[in-house]
């Protein structure tokens, strides 16, 4: 038997019964940087950062367009309407974006990370 080799990344996977856009933030060496939106149909999951993870930390938004519904958390970053990647977390009105509350996500230096968004937002569980 030949085992698969480790597949590292971070991903979200969507067990709601909508589409749901996700938006993730992260520290990197030119500072804090959010991007998104991944659409994660019902049942599905999206790989939002490829290969082994760099950070401990990662923060994440999301928003089930359909029903209104958010996954939200206490740290501020920016978002824009459509496509994003936006460098600095300051400033979000002045730039023309939003400003949504992220959740952090401990990985504890683990090479890969799942997020998992269910229909009771606040409640998803995360395992690496």
């Amino acid at each position: 038997m030949i085992a698969a080799p480790a597949h590292a990344d971070f991903r979200v996977c969507n067990s709601t019964q909508n589409l749901v856009g996700v938006a993730i933030g992260y520290r990197a060496q030119e500072g804090w940087v959010s991007e998104g939106w991944w659409q994660v149909p019902s049942s599905t999951c999206a790989t939002l950062i490829e290969g082994e993870l760099q950070s401990r930390y990662y923060y994440l938004y999301a928003e089930d367009a359909a029903h209104g519904g958010r996954w939200t958390g206490d740290v501020n970053m920016c978002v824009a309407e459509n496509e994003f990647k936006i460098n600095g977390v300051d400033d979000c009105f002045a730039r023309s974006f939003q400003r949504m509350g992220f959740k952090e996500y401990d990985t504890g230096r683990q090479g890969s990370w799942m997020v998992q968004l269910s229909d009771t937002p606040g409640t998803q569980g995360n395992q690496n």
